[in-house]
């Protein structure tokens, strides 16, 4: 990782960050979590899962406490540290990296391997974005799968000479976001509301991806699309889906 990607995204995930990561709104709602553990434990079966930014825990505690096994790789120590106040190192083996290129366990150890939440486009180049999935085939045995949920540019939103999209708006926050249609650069911008208070607002840079550049990602690690869905539920995905949960397999 270059020192200027770094600073970059220490500026994004520090101390405050980690702290307020929990109370995210959608993100943790408890039907949303256990429709993700369900079908991850699932793909999983009996052996153990590697999940990349696992971040605070939201995912891989739950997933630990259903009987899989769960290691971890994370670029942020804060957010690290905020997972190691609820489980100890034993439970959850942690590894501080960028999961484009850092190792857990040994190679072809996993059977399943899992990035949720759009974190794949914190990566804000192609090649980071390939080298990710290269990274996630390094650790899945034959047969194993690489899981990755992300949401579905909303360019079709976009009217003629418009760069910047209101995704979401509730009582206590609004999102924005500004794309550069150019490089697949997006920065989401989001306004937090507290009672009294002015909105504090947080900015994070993403890279955007088409399923079909996924796929074509998938190719290029060895690996071959086997389902995808628009939720974790198992919804059809289809033209008018916001998100999609993809499952890749390395043959075997």
């Amino acid at each position: 990782m270059t020192n200027a990607k770094q600073t970059a995204q220490e500026k994004i995930w520090d101390v405050e960050a980690a702290q307020n990561y929990d109370a995210a709104e959608g993100s943790f709602e408890p039907e949303v979590i256990q429709a993700t553990v369900d079908r991850l434990a699932a793909l999983a079966g009996s052996g153990p899962a590697l999940e990349f930014a696992i971040g605070t825990g939201r995912i891989g505690i739950p997933l630990a406490q259903r009987g899989v096994p769960v290691s971890g790789i994370e670029f942020s120590r804060p957010m690290a540290a905020r997972l190691r106040e609820k489980v100890d190192e034993a439970t959850i083996p942690v590894v501080i990296g960028d999961m484009s290129e850092a190792t857990a366990g040994e190679e072809g150890s996993f059977t399943l391997v899992y990035l949720v939440f759009n974190t794949i486009s914190n990566l804000m180049t192609q090649a980071e974005q390939v080298a990710c999935f290269r990274n996630a085939a390094r650790h899945l045995r034959a047969g194993g799968r690489f899981v990755i949920e992300l949401w579905v540019p909303e360019l079709r939103q976009l009217a003629p000479g418009l760069q910047a999209v209101a995704y979401q708006g509730s009582e206590g926050y609004f999102g924005i976001d500004h794309f550069d249609v150019v490089t697949q650069h997006v920065t989401s911008h989001h306004f937090h509301f507290g009672e009294g208070k002015e909105a504090t607002l947080i900015r994070s840079p993403h890279r955007y991806i088409w399923p079909a550049e996924l796929d074509l990602m998938a190719q290029l690690a060895g690996m071959e699309l086997e389902s995808r869905h628009s939720d974790w539920v198992g919804s059809a995905f289809t033209a008018d889906s916001g998100s999609h949960v993809s499952v890749y397999r390395l043959p075997g």
